[in-house]
Formats: C-alpha cells, structure tokens, sequence
C-alpha cells in the first residue's frame, strides 16, 4: 500500500471516529425530541422509520449494558489498528482501570445525594406523623415505611423503636453510612424530646429545613463549578481533535507519534502532563464543592 493510499484510509478512519463520536452526541437529543413529540401529541414513539427506532433502541440497549472503561479498549483498539501500533492499545487498557474508579466514585456520590433526600424525606414524614397525634415510636415506624432514609441500619432502628430501645444510639449508628448525617440531628432531636419532653416536631422541622438548605447549597454550588468541570474535559480533549484535523490535512500525525522516537518522546510527556493538568483541574473544582 503505497502512501497516498495509507493517507486516504487515515483520512477515512479518521472521518468514521468523528462521525461515530457526532451519532453519540446526537442520540440524547433524538431521544428528547422523541420525548416532546409523545408528549405534546405530536405523534407515538414509532412515528419514525422502524429500522431507525430499531438501531435507537438497539444502541440504547447496548450503552446500557456497557460499563464505561470499556470504551477505553474500544478507542484504544480503533486507534491502534488506525496507527499499526499496539501502544494505543496499551494506553487504553491502562485507561480502564482509572475510568473504573471514575464510574464507582460517580455511582457513589449519587447514592449519597439519593440517602441525604431520603433522610430528609424521613424527617418531614416524622414530623407529620408526631403531629397527627401519634407516640414517636409509633410515628417512627410509620414514616419508616415510606422512606429508605434509613437504609441498612433499618431493622435494628425499628426493632428499638417498637421494643422500647436506645432509638437515639440506634440512630447515630444507622447516621455512618455514606450520606446520612443527618440521622445523628434527628438523634439529637429524639434525645431532647424523650429527656426534656421538649416538641419533637417542632425540632424536625427545623431540622428538616436544615438539612434541604444544605442540600441546596451543594447543589448551587456544583451548578456554579458545571461550567470550570466542562472547561476541564474540553481543553483535555482538545489534543484529540488536533490528532483528527492533522490527520485530515494528510500530516498523519499517528505515524510521528508513535512510530518515531521524538514522537513516542512527546507522547509520553504530553499524556503525563495532560494527566496531571486534567487530575489538578478535577481536584480543585473537587475541593470547592466539598468546602
């Protein structure tokens, strides 16, 4: 293959990854406007063109079922064979690990943020339940039932509830898993009330207000740093399209990078300090929303 041809195909693989990439950012949207349609009366889900519906669905499917990482190896394989080089390949291996740990601190975070809602949840539903007349123990085990505020240490707060036991300990233990803090103010709140007979709706309400103006305070301040985070990841890829317009323009930039020594040279030190740039980014942004 002489090397006018290899230029084409570079050109073509390259073309193919964009327009790969373009299909990925577009399916969101087509999915929107699928939404509005059905909604607004425009029309049912298969209006469109049944094969079209199809590959949607089909894809759908499949980015659900797969984690992630594993599009690292993918990209990493696309551009190994594009590049006739197993280091492209090796780098996306290396890369699955790290988007692993990415995945599992986002799933947790959520399920953070889901437990804080449901302890909230937890107390107004308390409180509703003090107010219609009702014992605490009683009125804990019924606003148990609607809420997972709780969560693992359910059984043993339920159990002290209905037995006549250490409820506030039984709530400062349950308050150690990821995201609920705030059992330990509504242990607080049971103490007092039990041991002062002070009101105890009146305490989770103030708790619950609490609890929503923090709530809404992270939330705002993660709305504020969405623009620095997005900022981040774009200037990260922006060494990707540089790699795309180069190949374009018939440079082929792949064959520098990693068939020549200076080439291999600069992506080393290129992706260590695209890493570290990327990894300070993402940790100061962290840091603001955690202070």
């Amino acid at each position: 293959m002489g090397v006018g041809e290899t230029a084409d195909v570079q050109v073509s693989a390259a073309l193919v990854c964009a327009g790969i990439a373009a299909w990925l950012m577009s399916e969101r949207g087509a999915q929107a406007r699928r939404a509005r349609l059905l909604f607004a009366g425009g029309g049912g889900v298969g209006t469109g063109p049944p094969h079209r519906e199809r590959l949607l669905d089909g894809w759908g499917r499949l980015r659900a079922r797969t984690r992630p990482e594993v599009w690292s190896l993918v990209a990493g394989l696309v551009v190994a064979v594009i590049g006739s080089s197993v280091v492209p390949l090796l780098l996306g291996a290396a890369g699955v690990p790290l988007l692993g740990r990415a995945r599992r601190a986002a799933e947790a975070r959520r399920e953070r943020e889901r437990r804080g809602d449901a302890v909230i949840a937890l107390c107004g539903a308390l409180a509703g339940e003090v107010r219609a007349g009702r014992q605490p123990g009683e009125a804990l085990l019924g606003a148990a039932r609607d809420s997972d505020g709780l969560g693992d240490g359910q059984p043993v707060v339920l159990a002290a509830a209905r037995f006549g036991g250490d409820v506030p300990g039984a709530l400062a233990e349950a308050a150690r898993q990821p995201g609920a803090d705030g059992l330990v103010g509504l242990a607080a709140c049971w103490r007092v009330a039990v041991d002062r007979g002070a009101g105890l709706a009146a305490g989770l309400d103030r708790l619950e207000g609490a609890l929503r103006a923090e709530r809404d305070q992270r939330a705002d301040m993660r709305a504020q740093l969405a623009g620095s985070r997005s900022t981040a990841s774009m200037l990260a890829g922006l060494p990707v399209l540089g790699l795309l317009l180069g190949t374009a323009l018939g440079a082929d930039p792949l064959h520098v990078l990693l068939h020549t020594g200076p080439g291999l040279g600069c992506l080393l030190v290129g992706g260590v300090l695209e890493g570290v740039g990327l990894w300070w980014a993402l940790r100061i942004v962290r840091g603001a929303e955690t202070g």
